[in-house]
């Protein structure tokens, strides 16, 4: 049997569940423009934002960052007004 401890700690941890920005491919923005996009909006490396453009042509859609939905709002918006496909899950 559960203490109400154990039962409390099971639903505080489901709430604090990362939100992911997903982004899509599409057959418009160049790998250049997605890589820049990624630099200047996720703070990624240039090295990872090579790879996650390589993986969102390849298999369609790549998780470009996680955290929590405040920090990934303002994030997934300047993905979006630069024209790439982009949402948070």
């Amino acid at each position: 049997m559960s203490t109400q401890e154990e039962v409390l700690e099971k639903v505080d941890t489901k709430v604090d569940k990362e939100n992911e920005i997903v982004l899509y491919n599409d057959d418009y923005n160049t790998f250049d423009h997605v890589i820049e996009t990624l630099i200047y909006a996720c703070d990624h490396t240039p090295e990872q934002a090579e790879q996650c453009s390589i993986l969102v042509h390849y298999k369609g859609k790549c998780t470009v960052k996680t955290g929590a939905f405040d920090d990934l709002k303002p994030r997934c918006s300047k993905l979006l007004d630069a024209g790439l496909s982009a949402e948070i899950v």
